[in-house]
This record gives structure tokens, C-alpha cells and sequence, in this order.
């Protein structure tokens, strides 16, 4: 069984080889009969690519305009003629999805914005800030430190800072607001 579906694809090969050979002849007749035999498979792969029927059909137009110019260039011992017609065609796709892509302008055409990032100082600022707070931080009580960068630096709620540490609702509050007020305290000066 294995065998008989071996030996119909190599018939089927060769015969689509001694097409192209034809083809490159420059035999119409052959073309047609190559582009019979052929055109399901090659319209699938562009469709597949180009996800548009007009433009696989475009594409695949290409490719038997590709197959009858450079049919000559086609070499058995390097591949089968299917796969030499679904690289061809795989490629005609491809050159059609970049050719859709929107040219990049000219940056000389491109309006001038304002850079809004911070500057140097402004960074250095921020780097200090953060320094200091960090150290304000650790002068806290481990616990009110823990619901502080949870609270604003993990974005846990309140609710669930009480259910995770057992505590009631109020008490997570009071022990947030005090280490707050700490922190203030030490920022301040």
C-alpha cells in the first residue's frame, strides 16, 4: 500500500517536472496544464498567508508569471516541483504582506514634540526622594512597614491586609494611619 502511494507521488513528481520543463520551452499549453494541476494547492498556501481571496488570488496570478519567466532556473536535484512552487508562491505572499505595510515618513515631516521625560536633576531628585524614603521606611516598626509597601507599593487593600494578617478592619487602619504619621514625621525633617 505504502508502496503504491510512493511510487504515484514520484509519477506524480516527474510529471509535473516534465511540465516545468515544458514550461520553460515556453509551451502555453504546458503551463496551463501545470497551473490545472498545481493552482489548489499554491492558492491555499497564499490565502493562508495573506488571509485575503483577492490578494491570494493576485498572488497566485505572480506566481505562474514567476513560473513563466524562471521556469528554466528549476533544478530536480535540489527539489521536488511542488516544493519549488510552494517556495515560489510562499514567497509571492510574503513580498505582498510588506509591500501592505505603511512606508515610514520621513523624520524631517514629523511634528516636533516636547520631551516630556523628567531631566537630569529631576531624576537625581527623585533618586534622593526615594532614598530618603527608604530610609524613613525602615526607621518604622516591621509590622506598620510591611502594611505600608503593601498597601501603596503592592496595591493591597486594606480588607485584605486584615484578612491576611487576621487582624479586624479598624486595627489594619489604625496601624497604616500611625506608621504613616511616622513617616511623615521622619520625612518632614
Amino acid at each position: 500500500m505504502k508502496a503504491d502511494v510512493d511510487q504515484a507521488a514520484a509519477s506524480g513528481s516527474s510529471h509535473l517536472a516534465q511540465l516545468l520543463r515544458e514550461v520553460a520551452a515556453q509551451n502555453r499549453g504546458s503551463l496551463k496544464r501545470l497551473y490545472e494541476q498545481t493552482s489548489a494547492k499554491l492558492y491555499g498556501i497564499c490565502l493562508r498567508l495573506l488571509r485575503e481571496e483577492g490578494e491570494a488570488q493576485d498572488a497566485l496570478q505572480d506566481v505562474y508569471l514567476v513560473v513563466w519567466r524562471k521556469a528554466a532556473l528549476f533544478d530536480e536535484t535540489r527539489a521536488s516541483p511542488i516544493t519549488w512552487l510552494a517556495t515560489i508562491a510562499r514567497n509571492r505572499a510574503i513580498d505582498r504582506l510588506r509591500s501592505r505595510r505603511v512606508p515610514a515618513e520621513n523624520i524631517e515631516s514629523v511634528p516636533d514634540f516636547p520631551d516630556e521625560s523628567p531631566s537630569s536633576l529631576e531624576v537625581l531628585e527623585q533618586a534622593e526622594d526615594a532614598l530618603r524614603l527608604r530610609r524613613c521606611l525602615d526607621q518604622l516598626e516591621e509590622r506598620a512597614r510591611e502594611m505600608i509597601r503593601s498597601a501603596f507599593f503592592e496595591g493591597a487593600t486594606y480588607p485584605e491586609l486584615a484578612e491576611r494578617e487576621g487582624v479586624p478592619l479598624p486595627t489594619m487602619k489604625s496601624w497604616i494611619r500611625r506608621g504613616l504619621q511616622r513617616l511623615r514625621g521622619c520625612l518632614e525633617q
